[in-house]
């Protein structure tokens, strides 16, 4: 797993999310679970104690987005979804930094980052004992959303000029994550 190095200015935890019945699916479990929330995954592949699946999914804005499920099996372990929400930062690492901190205390239950090789990340961590399916589905979404939501505020880290591109048009992937969020999106900010 790449190293990060944590934009925070709060020392306060997120709030566990209602427990349901359902048990966390095992990692041979997870391709099903992303099947339906309309994530299609290549196989995934093994990193320590830990599965990993390479995931691009579709927002509502931001299309593409490349997120990575990290599943760590081991005792304690952690269910991560993460994306880089943009190439390596160059000269505005500071202001971009500053960025991050804002919107660690805007976003409660996200976490925003630079990865070692510069490229801002946000992510969303759950116990990986604890995690029901609709955690699972609510992470996944909450990293689109959250994506989606700060698309004008990271447009110039992305795309040349600034300019957010113009949308292609044709179906977006995995319409049924988003859908089974609910008013997730609504429920974003802090």
């Amino acid at each position: 797993m790449a190293e990060s190095t944590f934009a925070s200015s709060s020392t306060s935890q997120a709030a566990p999310a209602p427990r349901t019945s359902a048990p966390m699916p095992s990692a041979a479990e997870i391709p099903a679970l992303l099947t339906s929330f309309g994530i299609t995954t290549a196989a995934p592949h093994r990193r320590e104690d830990a599965t990993v699946w390479d995931l691009e999914l579709d927002g509502n804005v931001r299309r593409g987005l490349r997120v990575t499920l990290i599943h760590d099996a081991r005792s304690g372990g952690a269910l991560m979804v993460w994306a880089h929400l943009a190439p390596p930062l160059g000269d505005g690492l500071r202001a971009a930094y500053r960025r991050l901190l804002q919107w660690n205390d805007r976003f409660p239950f996200a976490k925003f980052a630079i990865a070692e090789d510069g490229r801002p990340t946000l992510s969303v961590e759950l116990r990986a004992v604890d995690a029901t399916p609709e955690q699972v589905r609510d992470a996944l979404a909450r990293v689109l959303l959250i994506a989606d939501a700060l698309v004008s505020e990271t447009a110039e880290w992305i795309w040349i000029g600034g300019k957010v591109p113009p949308d292609p048009g044709g179906e977006r992937r995995n319409r049924p994550l988003l859908a089974g969020a609910g008013d997730l999106a609504e429920r974003l900010e802090g």
